[in-house]
């Protein structure tokens, strides 16, 4: 049994989530506003929560961007009716671990939330050592899982650093959007998403010199991305 926290202002949208992850052998908790999501999160401590956007007194992106801020890492599913790129990008900026847009699928957000759940850590220390890499600036080294860029440290979140390991381990071999979910996030070959491309961009981001033209992180016309060292 895993804890899940709902932060949801929709009753029956609530009431249907906590019926159907019960069903599935979890313990929900609704909370119906922002404020209260906030403390039902720090006293409870559950295991993933799911956060709207558009909340009562406090809407989701600042729900979120205080449990960062705190250092809390609890994995966080957005589901939300904004569904423009720009807001996408800014849940995920502010540490979402994905994202999903209303009106939803119950069977796919039943498949996420179990990947979510069941996600192991991606980099596991290598036969004599940790593995290293570098490309650029950049030097990353899964034995502390640190990521440096002339020395100083980057802070990527977990599944951008487990999707900058996916990328690195295929040694410049191009990786589908759906062989990278796998290896990821740990879902169903048939579930589509943009959360590949969503975190590419943060990526790109944080660790390209000029991110509208990387020379590391590339994009593969219709087949999926590599990284070039």
């Amino acid at each position: 049994m895993r804890r899940i926290l709902v932060v949801e202002d929709n009753p029956g949208l609530a009431e249907g989530l906590r019926l159907n992850l019960a069903h599935d052998g979890h313990e929900v908790r609704v909370a119906t506003d922002g404020f209260d999501g906030l403390s039902q999160a720090h006293r409870w401590d559950p295991e993933l929560i799911i956060l709207d956007l558009m909340l009562p007194r406090l809407d989701g992106f600042e729900v979120l961007r205080t449990l960062r801020e705190e250092g809390r890492d609890v994995p966080v599913l957005v589901l939300s009716a904004r569904a423009t790129e720009t807001d996408r990008l800014r849940g995920f900026r502010l540490g979402a671990d994905d994202y999903v847009i209303k009106p939803f699928s119950l069977p796919e957000l039943l498949a996420r939330v179990s990947a979510m759940l069941r996600r192991r850590p991606a980099v596991v220390q290598a036969a004599g050592g940790a593995e290293q890499w570098q490309f650029g600036r950049i030097v990353v080294d899964a034995g502390t899982h640190g990521v440096l860029r002339d020395g100083e440290p980057i802070a990527l979140r977990p599944r951008e650093y487990d999707l900058l390991i996916a990328l690195l381990r295929r040694e410049g071999r191009v990786a589908s959007r759906a062989e990278l979910l796998d290896a990821v996030w740990q879902y169903e070959p048939d579930v589509v998403s943009r959360t590949v491309d969503m975190h590419i961009l943060e990526l790109r981001r944080k660790l390209e010199d000029d991110p509208a033209h990387p020379v590391h992180i590339l994009t593969v016309r219709k087949s999926g991305y590599r990284l070039d060292l």
